[in-house]
């Protein structure tokens, strides 16, 4: 299991800057699960100022898939609150760019197309509360084995505010039945990383056909004896940027997120 990528000579230097610097020099790419323990970790997306009080209401309104921990302001790719020297053009493994609802792109940093006029939102993680999944002993799959966690689009509908609207994307972990009820309670208490899974078991009653082939991410083995667990995930935004088709948009690559300064504890509710 990964737990930091990069060193420094600086002692007092935050774990989630560490990670976030590797990022930036290139010497990180692919997933960011299971790094910064402790650390929040956070899904991007990046709109025009004209969408961004649309954005703003439709993660309002759907709190699970899209938990706010920050904005930034009109152009700037900082949110101070999050994390000391935080670029949000360069501190994430890797980019996604869209243009009318299609992706364009995907590249290591977004510097030469970051404009005057974007603003910037970061999501909650569902990779945060795996801090207490793992402390309990239960086994994250994705982690094992080296991968990006599975994502699915489904047949949930968001709740639709302004021009957004789509459906829900979940992620999932498969887990032996008594550690799925464990996750519940312990994922429960972090409402700001998705907080309680959505959905436990029988996929095609939320519109996924076959565990084996994820809209996102990477598949996992899923063993006879475990449960298919849904959580809600950060990646709706995504989905829903494919509906809505605005001109232009920056999101992160699925399953490589920005890691933050802010502890998963500081998300807790206990």
């Amino acid at each position: 299991m990964r737990h930091a990528v990069a060193s420094s000579s600086d002692d007092t230097m935050l774990p989630g800057r560490a990670v976030r610097l590797a990022c930036r020099s290139g010497a990180l790419k692919g997933s960011t699960a299971g790094m910064a323990l402790g650390y929040a970790q956070g899904n991007l997306a990046v709109l025009p100022k004209e969408l961004a009080g649309d954005f703003l209401r439709f993660c309002q309104a759907n709190p699970k898939p899209c938990p706010i921990l920050g904005v930034s302001e009109v152009g700037s790719w900082e949110i101070p609150a999050l994390g000391a020297d935080l670029d949000l053009r360069t501190d994430i493994p890797g980019y996604r760019v869209w243009k009318d609802g299609e992706m364009i792109a995907e590249v290591d940093d977004v510097r030469d197309l970051w404009r005057d006029d974007l603003v910037a939102f970061v999501i909650g993680c569902s990779y945060s509360f795996e801090e207490g999944l793992i402390a309990e002993g239960i086994g994250i799959r994705h982690v094992e084995e080296d991968v990006r966690v599975p994502m699915y689009r489904t047949s949930i509908p968001c709740n639709p505010a302004g021009a957004f609207s789509g459906p829900m994307v979940v992620s999932m972990r498969p887990l032996a039945p008594r550690d799925a009820i464990r996750a519940v309670q312990i994922s429960s208490r972090y409402p700001a990383v998705h907080g309680a899974p959505v959905h436990l078991g029988l996929p095609h009653l939320i519109g996924i056909e076959d565990l084996a082939k994820p809209d996102y991410g990477d598949a996992v083995t899923v063993r006879d004896d475990e449960i298919p667990v849904f959580w809600a995930c950060g990646v709706t935004p995504q989905s829903v940027i494919a509906t809505v088709k605005p001109s232009f948009a920056i999101t992160h690559k699925p399953g490589t997120m920005l890691v933050t300064d802010r502890r998963n504890s500081e998300y807790a509710v206990i």
